[in-house]
């Protein structure tokens, strides 16, 4: 009989190609495509704030600390909209086209590819890195990201409640800039936090949250969910996302006025010409269609705003 010690063990076909479809159900979870490019926001208020590169070991740290904290955080709606998300897919799934967040696929967990302990463990697992990468950039961060979670949670219960969640969106979605700056300057200017605020509040509401909550309007209906598109209708829901748009490209005028290093007229048009490209005309159309892929362009488009306007603010710096 052959020593067992000897005999080489070789991994079954197609086992490799099982793990990266499996990985790609969490990274489903987390919406992980849309995640990565919300990296940029909080990148993007730590440089202008700054003016300059952080230290390395600060941008590392800050880079994974975002990016657990944004894993967590997708994935934990999902885990709190579990049962809700099971009464969704009961009902008539909506054409996903080229909708952002279904990428690799929605609702993994409510659709049964991935188990609830397992989705809890993932949840829990990023939101501890998180934490921990908060806490040692500033003590402030871990406050920051413990009151996000848990906003994120009121978020999810209060689907059937009131269309004003709408509002704590906006405010979760902010938070990740905010403790960035909190991150590379214990003491910041209250009227930069206040404007940087505001800038991406307005951005979450027009450009994401409300574009969001259309794709699943029909859905929401037959739920009696209170969403902006089903209380207020499709056209007023437009109208809006659309002014809401507008006072984020207004208040992105104010922060480059503040910001330490100055811009000048180009950097300043090329970040405003995003603006009106990436985020007024799709609401414009949104506005004037009403339909759902108008609702998809808009999602997807306003969800590279923030990657676009840091990839200015870089060239600004080394130019």
């Amino acid at each position: 009989m052959p020593d067992q010690s000897l005999i080489k063990t070789e991994m079954a076909p197609g086992t490799m190609d099982l793990g990266l479809s499996r990985l790609k159900l969490f990274l489903a979870l987390s919406r992980t495509p849309h995640g990565l490019l919300d990296l940029a926001a909080p990148a993007l208020a730590a440089l202008l704030y700054l003016g300059h590169l952080p230290p390395l070991g600060v941008t590392a740290l800050g880079l994974l600390t975002v990016f657990a904290g944004y894993t967590a955080v997708y994935a934990l709606n999902d885990v709190v909209d579990y049962r809700v998300d099971q009464e969704k897919l009961r009902l008539q799934r909506p054409k996903e086209g080229h909708y952002l967040d279904a990428v690799f696929m929605r609702h993994p967990l409510a659709a049964g590819r991935v188990s609830f302990p397992e989705g809890l463990g993932w949840t829990a697992v990023w939101a501890l890195v998180a934490l921990l990468g908060a806490y040692a950039l500033n003590p402030v961060c871990a406050l920051i990201f413990l009151g996000g979670c848990l906003l994120e949670a009121a978020y999810c219960l209060l689907l059937k409640v009131s269309q004003l969640r709408l509002l704590v969106a906006g405010v979760v979605k902010s938070l990740g800039a905010l403790a960035a700056v909190l991150a590379v300057a214990p003491k910041p200017s209250p009227i930069f936090l206040a404007i940087l605020f505001l800038w991406l509040f307005f951005w979450e509401m027009g450009g994401q949250n409300i574009p969001a909550d259309w794709h699943d309007v029909e859905q929401d209906r037959s739920l009696e969910a209170k969403t902006i598109p089903v209380v207020l209708g499709l056209q007023r829901a437009a109208a809006l996302a659309l002014v809401s748009l507008t006072c984020s490209l207004a208040f992105s005028v104010v922060i480059l006025r503040l910001a330490p290093v100055p811009f000048s007229l180009f950097p300043q048009l090329l970040i405003s010409g995003a603006g009106i490209y990436l985020l007024l005309l799709p609401a414009w159309r949104l506005f004037r269609g009403q339909t759902q892929n108008q609702a998809a362009d808009l999602f997807n488009r306003a969800s590279y705003y923030p990657l676009t306007v840091l990839a200015v603010v870089l060239i600004n710096f080394f130019i």
